[in-house]
């Protein structure tokens, strides 16, 4: 988490420190990304379960207090934290595969810390949806522009590309942070907002049958 901050305000230093450590994708993994995942998820079902969420289409705030909402919330959390995953593995594919299109030899380790760290900022700015009247869609907005611009740091001095190609590489990445993110948060926004139901899903029946054991 404090290296989203670095990566905000020193992003040039906090980059070439990246690029020099060369670290694989289980250490960013284990290390980065899923504690980074597990306490903005903590934090956001504190959030839930203390204050609800506002649902503008029933114009009321829908109250998660436990236990009886226990369920809704780890089925809330448990969908943020594979979306995340997810995006970032994904996101990292796409992005190697569309720099082949430029001749550019790139690994997908090197796709995967770009994609990764370049998504700080959208991770850090979920802290905000504690709060109970604050919209996902508004989090996910700022939090997109501020990855899109750490993005073309990283990408520079993480993946190398040719000068000429970086730009276009750039502007290719940049849709599918948008694109990937924007589904993952879709689903969840939807749920949280009021539009979608977790309660019949597989996954829900699922934590059922475990807490019940």
């Amino acid at each position: 988490m404090i290296k989203a901050f670095f990566l905000l305000f020193e992003p040039a230093v906090t980059w070439d420190r990246i690029a020099l450590a060369r670290r694989g994708i289980f250490f960013i993994l284990v290390t980065y990304l899923i504690p980074t995942l597990l306490l903005v998820g903590l934090a956001e079902s504190w959030g839930l379960a203390t204050y609800g969420k506002w649902q503008p289409h029933y114009q009321k705030i829908r109250d998660f207090h436990l236990p009886a909402h226990q369920s809704d919330i780890l089925n809330f959390a448990i969908a943020q934290f594979v979306l995340a995953i997810a995006t970032v593995f994904i996101a990292a594919l796409l992005i190697k595969i569309i720099s082949g299109t430029f001749r550019e030899e790139h690994n997908y380790r090197q796709a995967f810390a770009t994609v990764a760290y370049s998504l700080s900022p959208l991770f850090l700015l979920r802290l905000l949806d504690v709060l109970p009247m604050v919209n996902p869609w508004m989090t996910w907005t700022f939090g997109i522009i501020l990855a899109i611009w750490v993005f073309y740091q990283g990408l520079v001095r993480v993946m190398l590309p040719d000068p000429t190609h970086a730009f276009g590489l750039y502007l290719s990445g940049l849709i599918v942070l948008v694109l990937t993110t924007g589904v993952a948060r879709l689903f969840t926004a939807m749920y949280i907002l009021g539009s979608m139901e977790f309660q019949h899903s597989w996954l829900s029946n699922k934590l059922g049958q475990w807490l019940g054991h």
